[in-house]
């Protein structure tokens, strides 16, 4: 590290001291515990005793930039003799006085009295600790057994105890580990970097504009069509003066776009359309995008609509400003004057549905009040029609598109209603529905349907992506998190239970996850359908090389995609049923598929486990050659192997899942990673594989998305994610 960059340390170390220091400029254990924000006491303390190096129950700070230059700055001796200290449970320190007189190991500050070596008790204290460190809940007998695995493994002479050079060598396996090992904890000591930002704009870049080619175009033909509509409806009334022009070139483009903002939900013809070359030229997988931000161009459109006839009017002798607007005496519209009344209506309207669209509202647990405002586009359309002499000539033929759409959609989901056959009651507050399957639903792997409960509220309709694969012809499924108020009441109403009857074992199907199993006793609950709507994750079967990012219960269209993967393959297999998936890859073009699920926590896992399970076993018996299905787990709450916190975990789980030949997390044989996963290490080496065109589909967090695109971008990989 260069002088300036050990100056810029000292610096930052020395304020952030400050900040969290007492009066006395000394920090005390329980201002050490809140500095680090380590969850379990004993890492804690461990660490504040291995600091304190005269054992004044303080910190100050020399003594802090010596323990923190060693964890930071120091090398792999250095770092791994202050691991060994922390594991030696029964270390006891010394002041430098009696450090002559006794057996001791100098870390940088003070001196310990060490047993000098790791027995079993202390190695499972540790492993205690780090399981608590990263929210992992194991049953005692499986501590016990990865107790034993690292013990056995670190132990070379079978002498009972783990000493110092045993420990490096146990170690040495990992060596990117010992390169990074640290205390991720202590990041708020480490200065801020600075990233270094590119010169040119990433909307500019090559990689952005191969990955968006047919978004731009899109654009650059909207922004040219409403160009040339203002341009013409201006120039038309130019005579009439600058207010009047700003106003008709609005009032033009307002018929184009208000009518377009129903285009863009027309669900089934862009779920027909996405079967068709339309799909390669047009972003039919953004509708809903542009769909918002062509409600916010009406906004805007509207407003200098408005202001420019009211800047008109004021300027008018006759009649006075409030009778302009308020009546229909100067005799404004081709319907009885009431182009002014019409208007302010519409401005109100317009602007309530812009309020209750935003995030903060649906995102906020109020999606009820987005739902039912949102149904003003029925007068909005209604006024527009009185208040414009040409929108009707613009609406007729989409509106006619809407009306039979909207049509076929209420007489499919109310021709005989359908009914919730069983409820499982997940971790997480995850409803997992199960639906009797209608005669004639068709639908493909990872479409979504609106679904409306009557006896949760009987005129919400909310979407959510079928869970099940098409080939499971009895039944559907809907895995529902609760977050808002909606799915917070349909959990709520299934968790009592008055009304359910558990059942028994048995399985309805493939993948289902670990949780409460209720059926409905006595009348069958019922509920309606609206669908099924098409979704980007159908293009997966004519990928060559397919990635499947799934975030939490982002992962219910490809628990769809995999099952139908599972029942295509048992169908290929069996020489009886005289099917063929494709016995080349340019048949079957989805010849590799990886998928990655990203889970906060430990129980999250269960959602799916037993279909994960099973898609396992099926690959298990496939010739190497012939397995194409990779799995990748991420668990975000566990910490990484750099962390000393977590370091001996983690090779206890790796030594424990090569011998049981299953994850202790989550028993599948894909062993779980800990933290988030590393973009650009994953898809380097799906690049370096070379198996064909990547394409990546995403469903979780916008957050996570944008992460994930932009390195989508970096490797030219095409991306998809969903959009409801």
């Amino acid at each position: 590290m260069s002088i300036d960059d050990d100056t810029q340390w000292l610096e930052w170390v020395t304020k952030q001291f400050e900040s969290i220091a007492g009066e006395d400029k000394e920090i005390d254990l329980e201002e050490f515990k809140t500095a680090l924000k380590v969850k379990e006491s004993f890492f804690a303390e461990r660490f504040f005793a291995l600091f304190d190096s005269d054992g004044s129950g303080t910190i100050s700070l020399d003594e802090l930039f010596k323990a923190l230059n060693l964890l930071i700055h120091g090398d792999e001796t250095d770092k791994l003799r202050f691991l060994f200290q922390v594991y030696d449970v029964d270390a006891i320190p010394i002041n430098s006085s009696e450090a002559a007189a006794a057996r001791a190991v100098q870390v940088h500050a003070g001196f310990w009295i060490c047993s000098g070596s790791i027995d079993p008790d202390e190695l499972r204290t540790v492993l205690k600790s780090c399981l608590k460190e990263s929210a992992i809940s194991l049953p005692e007998e499986k501590l016990d057994d990865l107790t034993l695995a690292l013990f056995e493994s670190a132990d070379k002479d079978n002498s009972g105890s783990i000493t110092f050079e045993e420990l490096r060598e146990e170690l040495e396996r990992f060596p990117e580990v010992m390169e990074n090992l640290t205390i991720s904890a202590a990041n708020w000591l480490k200065p801020p970097t600075v990233e270094r930002k590119s010169h040119t704009p990433r909307y500019l870049t090559p990689a952005y504009l191969h990955n968006n080619w047919s978004k731009l175009l899109f654009m650059g033909a909207y922004l040219c069509l409403n160009t040339l509509l203002f341009t013409w409806a201006a120039l038309r009334h130019a005579p009439r003066g600058g207010w009047v022009m700003v106003a008709k070139g609005c009032g033009q483009c307002l018929n184009f776009n208000c009518t377009f903002l129903g285009v863009l939900m027309l669900r089934r013809c862009l779920t027909w359309l996405r079967a068709t070359w339309v799909a390669k030229v047009f972003p039919l997988d953004q509708n809903v995008i542009f769909h918002q931000l062509v409600g916010y161009v009406v906004g805007a459109l509207t407003a200098v609509h408005t202001s420019a006839h009211v800047v008109n009017f004021g300027d008018q002798d006759r009649p006075a400003l409030w009778e302009y607007l308020f009546t229909t005496r100067p005799g404004i519209g081709w319907v009885h004057g009431s182009a002014s009344i019409t208007g302010i209506a519409l401005q109100l309207l317009v602007c309530m549905m812009l309020v209750c669209s935003s995030a903060f509202v649906r995102k906020s647990g109020h999606f009820e009040v987005f739902y039912w405002t949102h149904l003003s586009y029925i007068p909005i359309w209604a006024l527009l029609v009185l208040h414009g002499p040409h929108f009707w000539k613009w609406f007729v033929v989409p509106g006619f598109l809407f009306v039979v759409e909207k049509s076929i959609g209420l007489v499919v989901s109310r021709m005989g209603g359908l009914s919730i056959v069983e409820i499982n009651l997940l971790p997480s507050k995850v409803t997992h529905l199960v639906i009797k399957r209608p005669q004639f639903f068709h639908y493909k792997p990872g479409d979504y349907v609106y679904l409306n409960i009557p006896a949760i509220a009987k005129y919400e309709w909310h979407p959510f992506t079928i869970s099940s694969a098409p080939e499971q012809q009895d039944t559907i499924w809907l895995h529902i998190r609760s977050r808002g108020q909606w799915t917070n009441r349909l959990y709520e109403y299934f968790r009592w239970p008055e009304p359910l009857t558990p059942v028994g074992g048995g399985d309805t199907g493939i993948g289902m996850g670990e949780g409460p199993r209720l059926c409905l006793s006595g009348t069958l609950l019922c509920c309606y359908i609206d669908g099924p709507y098409g979704t980007p994750t159908r293009r997966i079967f004519t990928s060559e090389h397919a990635v499947l990012v799934g975030a939490g219960i982002g992962i219910t269209p490809f628990a769809s995609i995999l099952q139908s993967i599972m029942y295509r393959m048992r169908k290929q297999n069996d020489p009886r049923c005289g099917y063929s998936w494709g016995d080349t890859p340019k048949q079957r073009s989805c010849f590799q598929v990886d998928f990655i699920w990203i889970n906060r926590d430990q129980k999250s896992f269960e959602w799916f486990v037993s279909l994960l399970t099973k898609l396992e076993m099926d690959q298990a018996d496939e010739e190497l050659e012939g397995r194409f299905l990779e799995m990748h787990m991420y668990m975000t709450s566990a910490l990484s192997k750099n962390d000393m916190k977590a370091i001996g975990l983690q090779m206890a789980l790796d030594l424990l899942a090569k011998k049981e030949k299953k994850d202790s997390i989550t028993g599948l044989r894909t062993r779980t990673q800990p933290g988030r996963p590393d973009w650009s290490k994953v898809f380097h080496k799906m690049a370096e594989e070379n198996k064909g065109k990547v394409q990546v589909f995403f469903c979780g967090s916008p957050a996570l998305a944008k992460v994930v695109k932009a390195h989508c971008e970096h490797f030219n990989f095409r991306f998809f994610k969903e959009h409801f």
